[in-house]
């Protein structure tokens, strides 16, 4: 890897986030970390990742603000004057998980603004800067990777609000996958399925009890660096010929079964 190399990482402070922070810092990348939280509550995870000697900012701000959206790319290209990696990976769950039948409006919005319009916007803030460096160096690297989830095309009635923000991101990687192209901008989404993570903390022993009962294939739940070193294969150009595709990554438990 590049000495120079960077990647934004949304929602990069804990969860998923983290574990991919982790993997690319591992890789000698360069990181703005993404997070709605103050700079002094994620001081150690920033102390965390610079141990592995490299150069890592704290980017604050709310991805469903275009305000926000706007200051954070500034102070990314100001401190480090390039984007190589654009990972999206924030999301929200809904406040309250209601039936379709009964659930808000609200929650709708508030669901979509952050994990579908905030990411598509992010993306298409970041890809015009990424083609500006590609046609001042034709070699510059570059690659967008959107994190959804297997909500994307598996239903949950009592969360539609994320199941349909998911299944939007999948077809936004699609559309950029295509409209970046003649760039040589690979686009990929990576769709997690049951993670360990802050935001699944609250069903913890309901899918423990569904994945000893044969849920996935694999036997456990997923683990952000999981999905972490994924991200590292993509990131390196591993999967070159592979734009606009999903890797699923949730031990097995959307294969059809009998």
């Amino acid at each position: 890897m590049s000495k120079n190399k960077t990647a934004l990482v949304t929602g990069g402070s804990r969860g998923i986030g983290l574990g991919i922070a982790r993997a690319l810092a591992k890789e000698g990348i360069h990181l703005a970390i993404n997070g709605v939280r103050d700079e002094s509550a994620v001081t150690d995870v920033l102390d965390e990742l610079r141990s592995y000697g490299v150069e890592v900012i704290y980017a604050r701000g709310d991805i469903g603000s275009a305000s926000d959206r706007e200051e954070m790319v500034k102070l990314i290209l100001r401190k480090f004057g390039h984007i190589n990696y654009l990972i999206n990976n924030a999301g929200v769950a809904p406040k309250e998980r209601k039936d379709i039948l009964e659930a808000t409006e609200e929650s709708f919005e508030y669901v979509i603004r952050t994990n579908l319009t905030g990411s598509y916007f992010l993306t298409q803030a970041i890809a015009n800067t990424m083609i500006r460096q590609k046609n001042e160096n034709p070699g510059f690297e570059a690659a967008i990777i959107n994190i959804s989830s297997i909500s994307a095309t598996v239903a949950s009635v009592n969360r539609g609000e994320y199941c349909i923000a998911k299944a939007g991101i999948s077809m936004a990687t699609q559309l950029f996958a295509v409209r970046l192209g003649e760039f040589d901008i690979p686009v990929y989404e990576v769709r997690p399925g049951i993670i360990e993570t802050d935001m699944t903390a609250g069903v913890k022993e309901k899918y423990d009890n569904l994945i000893a009962n044969g849920l996935c294939v694999q036997k456990r739940w997923g683990k952000p660096e999981d999905i972490g070193s994924i991200t590292a294969v993509l990131v390196r150009g591993q999967m070159p010929y592979a734009t606009g595709q999903v890797i699923v990554a949730d031990g097995g438990l959307t294969i059809g079964r009998l």
